[in-house]
């Protein structure tokens, strides 16, 4: 008995040692457009004949950065495999609030913001690592808006979850068309988002009797999540600040929500 214990325990160890996140930047095209995506996935629990829960990653407005690749590695790290989406264009990244509005702006109130989102999808999809009935979607900041309106065009995920996005409005049709479940986790004082712009957001997935949950988080201002947001504040004057509590959170939030739709333990 003691030697199986041995025996299982060192091929326990094994496992460990063998098993790691594999990333990689992914090339691929929407519309003319040459993305560059970045995929993240543990190699121990996920394979080809093993395919496991999809999460696509939506960044902020500032273009496929470090933030989004590293929440992407922290999704696979929880057994899914994630893929961090290029809404811009391969390499196209700012650190400037001016030339993040010029990028973004195209994007608000057009079908290119969820079409795009959905070539991410797409192409998460083509890694043959995913089971295609479980799929989801996260963002921040204009990637939470982005999931939104992926949600609202009728995309086929099990759910999406917004992380200080603003809102975007509830299409009419939302009542036969929405297929996910929705998760908003909000900053209560986000000065970014004015009162009745959430209040008609809250009034439509209500009106639409959509399946959604909605966290604020008090004292979080905009971009709370990411642990960067101060540096950003001070090199651009922008309202926004880290907060750790509400970013842990949420986080957790996203867990449990990710668990039920998924149907896995969290």
């Amino acid at each position: 008995m003691k030697k199986l214990f041995l025996l299982l325990v060192s091929v326990a160890v094994a496992m460990q040692t063998h098993a790691k996140i594999i990333t990689k930047s992914v090339a691929y095209e929407h519309a003319g457009t040459k993305l560059e995506g970045y995929l993240a996935y543990d190699d121990a629990v996920v394979s080809t004949a093993h395919p496991a829960p999809g999460v696509l990653v939506v960044p902020e407005w500032w273009g496929l950065n470090d933030y989004p690749k590293g929440r992407a590695e922290q999704i696979a790290k929880l057994g899914y495999v994630a893929f961090a989406a290029d809404m811009y264009g391969a390499g196209v990244v700012t650190t400037d609030p001016k030339k993040a509005g010029e990028l973004a702006t195209p994007f608000y109130g057009s079908p290119l913001m969820a079409a795009r989102a959905q070539a991410g999808i797409d192409q998460l999809l083509a890694t043959g690592l995913v089971d295609a009935t479980r799929v989801a979607a996260i963002g921040y900041c204009f990637g939470g808006s982005t999931c939104q309106a992926l949600a609202f065009s009728g995309a086929a995920l099990k759910g999406v979850v917004s992380f200080h996005g603003g809102p975007v409005p509830v299409p009419a049709d939302a009542a036969t068309k929405v297929k996910a479940k929705i998760l908003i986790c909000h900053g209560a004082v986000d000065p970014f988002v004015k009162k009745e712009d959430l209040d008609a957001l809250l009034k439509g997935l209500d009106g639409a009797k959509l399946d959604y949950q909605f966290i604020s988080y008090a004292g979080a201002v905009h971009a709370f999540t990411n642990p960067g947001a101060d540096k950003i504040a001070a090199a651009t004057g922008l309202p926004i600040a880290y907060n750790a509590a509400a970013d842990a959170r949420s986080w957790r939030h996203m867990q449990a929500f990710l668990a039920e739709i998924f149907a896995v333990k969290p």
